[in-house]
């Protein structure tokens, strides 16, 4: 949510991040008029429900004689605190309407859109086979660790089965994340996967990507696209310690996407699926500590993609692709041979004071006055990862060098055909 302050103080810079993402900048106008007409009617409030309260004091050292008009007057007045207050709640709530359709104000992220990200640095080497490349799919079917046919007759499309070693790769990947952020000072969660609207609607994901979610209208639940969810609701209404530093936790969860619109792309093997899991980094911090706990993350997942042996690239997204919370996002992707091409495997976002407001977790500064945290996320581990681990570590007999750092989770330094 956005801050009204901010607003208030610097209209330009939340006009700009408008523009930046490619969203109308007349919303900034809207809400300004809209949040001077709520403090007007605040104002007005108050100043009926003090009359209100003079006149109790007056009535009750009226005489008999007096006291009849007093109360006639009091019956007037009570009719004008109660228009006063239902028009102060509805300003409120034309202040709040508008502040969830202003996305977070962008810091330092390139203008447009999808393509116009920017090239931080690229890791690794990529691939030269001397031999036809396969895809992730056909060396999992050959080794015995995913099975697509029959996730579909069980799941339906884009559903799938990681058998054998896969399941081992998978876990073995998942215990490795857990363990470099506990030596890092995560604590290891396992969150629910169900979550209260409230809680969705407060990291932002039920704005333009709502058709992403998947919702039980009987529970009135929503199912996690990431553990990121869960771990912001957390500490909801609450004033937490940041005193000793940042509030850092690892989420562990099987995440559900709809993946509505995107039919016809990426539908072969498990790139991109309805159900996967994934370890998920979440922070609370000050504000003014935001921006290094962001590169803190990224060093992080850089450090995972380093130990999977990947090449890949950093890149610094666009304001025109960043979700509605992100005030910034660094991505990293792995080089897929057989697509020629960089894919994204982990992100990381800088959320700064939103999705806390949306949610009102706060913390006490210096002078015990509270001031709202600042969040951030970023992906340390998930299913995706084994597209790029096969793709890059096949051999020219079909078989897959296991990632030194995962062969004691997969008990094999090889994968061969079964």
């Amino acid at each position: 949510m956005i801050d009204l302050k901010l607003l208030r103080e610097n209209p330009d810079v939340v006009r700009a991040s408008q523009v930046t993402r490619g969203e109308d900048p007349s919303l900034v106008d809207q809400l300004l008029a809209a949040d001077e007409k709520r403090r007007s009617a605040i104002q007005k409030a108050d100043e009926v429900r003090s009359q209100q309260k003079s006149l109790g004091k007056k009535i009750g050292q009226a005489s008999p004689d007096e006291r009849p008009a007093l109360l006639e007057g009091a019956d007037e007045l009570k009719a004008k605190v109660k228009e006063a207050e239902e028009a102060r709640s509805a300003a409120e709530a034309t202040v709040e309407e508008l502040q969830y359709k202003i996305d977070n104000v962008v810091e330092g992220a390139p203008a447009g859109g999808e393509d116009d990200f920017v090239l931080v640095e690229e890791v690794g080497e990529i691939p030269h086979f001397d031999f036809e490349p396969k895809d992730h799919l056909e060396l999992g079917e050959s080794l015995g660790l995913i099975d697509v046919k029959r996730g579909a007759k069980v799941g339906g499309a884009r559903f799938y089965y990681l058998t054998g070693d896969g399941a081992f790769l998978q876990l073995g990947m998942l215990m490795l994340a857990a363990q470099k952020a506990r030596e890092a000072g995560f604590q290891l969660m396992i969150p629910p996967v169900l979550v209260r609207p409230e809680i969705m609607a407060g990291t932002g994901f039920l704005g333009q990507h709502s058709d992403e979610i998947y919702y039980l209208p009987a529970d009135d639940r929503y199912l996690v696209g990431t553990s990121e969810v869960a771990l912001a609701g957390y500490h909801k209404d609450e004033i937490i310690d940041l005193s000793n530093g940042p509030l850092q936790y690892a989420g562990w969860s099987s995440c559900f996407r709809r993946e509505a619109g995107s039919h016809g792309k990426d539908t072969r093997g498990i790139l991109r699926v309805h159900q996967f899991d994934k370890l998920e980094m979440f922070v609370y911090c000050k504000p003014e500590d935001a921006e290094d706990m962001h590169q803190k993350l990224l060093a992080m997942e850089k450090e995972m993609l380093a130990a999977m042996e990947l090449p890949y690239r950093t890149i610094d997204i666009a304001g025109g692709d960043l979700g509605s919370s992100a005030a910034r996002k660094f991505d990293n992707e792995a080089w897929v041979p057989t697509q020629g091409t960089y894919r994204e495997l982990t992100s990381t976002s800088n959320c700064t004071t939103f999705q806390a407001r949306r949610l009102s977790t706060r913390y006490r500064d210096e002078n015990g006055k509270t001031q709202v945290a600042a969040t951030l996320n970023g992906t340390l581990a998930t299913t995706r990862w084994i597209v790029a681990i096969l793709e890059n570590h096949q051999q020219a007999d079909g078989s897959v060098v296991v990632p030194e750092a995962l062969r004691p989770f997969v008990g094999k330094d090889v994968l061969t055909p079964q």
